[in-house]
Parts: C-alpha cells; structure tokens; sequence
C-alpha cells in the first residue's frame, strides 16, 4: 500500500460536490478505505426522537467521510496542489508539486 498522501492535520481543499472550494483541517485520515473527514465539511444531521437517556432530542449534526480522490492540498497562498514524495537529507518527505515546499509531518 502507498504512503498517504493527506494526512491527519492537512489544509485541504475540496475539488468536487456540494462543498466545492470550501477549505478545512483533515481531522481524520482512513488511508485504507481513501477517505477523510474534514472539519466543518460534509456535515449530516441525523434528527433523534426524545428518549430517557436524551428526553430533549433534537438534531446531531456529524461530519461524514469524503473520498480524498476529492480533496487536495492547500498551498500557503490558498490554491490546490498535488503531492509528491522526495528524498532530501536522506529522509523521505511531502513536497508540494507548485511550489516544491516540504509540507511538515
């Protein structure tokens, strides 16, 4: 399996659906399915009926998964990018294809 390339942490922006061009912090990857949960993106609600544990019941509102085939990274002044890895002082690191910055972790 392939190293990920979005990782918990990440600025990303996202390409495609009803959130197109909104940006968030990936606040969990799931390398193995491809997908990640980005802050404040993809949010359901899920309405719950009154219940003894919860007798108010009202609306949960949860953050869903999305593919990371449809998010990208995003550069320093805001605009998407691809990553690529390299070798620099023998370690291998995420390097932005735009702007050829190391992206930290």
């Amino acid at each position: 399996m392939a190293a990920a390339k979005i990782r918990k942490g990440d600025q990303v922006i996202v390409l495609s659906g009803k959130d197109k061009g909104r940006t968030g912090e990936v606040v969990k990857a799931m390398p193995r399915d491809g997908k990640v949960i980005v802050d404040g993106i993809n949010v359901h609600a899920r309405h719950r009926k009154p219940t003894q544990e919860n007798p108010q019941g009202g609306i949960d509102r949860s953050p869903a998964p999305l593919d990371i085939s449809n998010v990208a990274h995003v550069t320093k002044d805001g605009k998407a990018t691809r990553v690529r890895f390299e070798e620099r002082d023998g370690k291998k690191v995420r390097v932005a294809v735009k702007t050829g910055e190391v992206i930290n972790g």
